[in-house]
């Protein structure tokens, strides 16, 4: 299947939506986190593709703001497993040449995650090649809400003016200023929505669904939905004949 793939036309970002670890584990009568425990085989995966076809950005959703809801032994343990996965994968990155990075309110995150994911960061940031961005305690809703702020504090504040505000300011304060927005969504395990996720930057970009749960997505699967990705047509809001002509 990867020999199928275009390499003219590969997509520069892919956002995933990591679902089904839950219903993964509860198949298997074990409980929750045994699925989240499962779910790095298709982490690695999934950047290990990326890279190998040229991607330049892959974000994960990690981690969402509505997680925090989840009954408090998760989330305790999936904090664990976040410092564990960091701690563990930061060799490989560095032998990939791959950078982390992350969106949402990491402030929020227990103290212990906060020094191992800073030092991850410091660690990775000269690397070049594909960029891993972590969506932590992270919404769209959110994302806008403290870009509004921003923005705002500077209209009072008489740096720019209420005219001045435009998509592109907007898109400059938000959390991914400086990274190309998706072009192709992947959601596994069936669901057919997008969560709160990325919601500004998702406006024209592809949106695929699986029903792999999580644990069991591999390169194959992101070899798929880059297949279906590169058979769309992209328009923006053109005709297909226009699209046609600008080549």
């Amino acid at each position: 299947m990867k020999e199928k793939i275009n390499k003219d036309n590969i997509p520069q970002h892919i956002a995933i939506i990591m679902d089904g670890n839950g219903r993964w584990a509860q198949k298997k009568g074990a409980m929750r986190i045994f699925g989240h425990r499962n779910a790095m085989t298709a982490v690695r995966e999934a950047i290990e593709g990326a890279a190998e076809l040229g991607v330049k950005f892959i974000t994960l959703y990690a981690f969402s703001t509505e997680n925090w809801s989840r009954p408090k032994e998760e989330v305790e343990a999936l904090m664990g497993l976040l410092v564990q996965a960091i701690t563990d994968e930061v060799p490989t990155m560095m032998k990939n040449n791959i950078r982390l990075s992350t969106i949402g309110d990491t402030k929020s995150l227990p103290g212990f995650c906060q020094t191992h994911l800073e030092k991850a960061i410091a660690e990775t940031q000269n690397n070049t090649g594909l960029t891993v961005v972590l969506a932590l305690s992270y919404s769209g809703r959110w994302e806008i809400a403290e870009a509004m702020k921003g923005i705002v504090k500077k209209v009072i504040s008489n740096d720019i003016s209420a005219e001045e505000i435009d998509p592109a300011m907007i898109a400059d304060h938000l959390n991914t200023a400086g990274i190309p927005d998706p072009e192709l969504l992947i959601r596994t395990s069936g669901e057919l929505r997008i969560s709160n996720f990325m919601l500004w930057q998702l406006a024209y970009t592809e949106l695929y669904f699986t029903e792999v749960l999580w644990p069991d997505f591999r390169k194959k699967d992101l070899h798929e939905a880059i297949l279906s990705y590169q058979k769309r047509e992209r328009r923006f809001g053109k005709t297909g004949a226009q699209i046609k002509s600008d080549f």
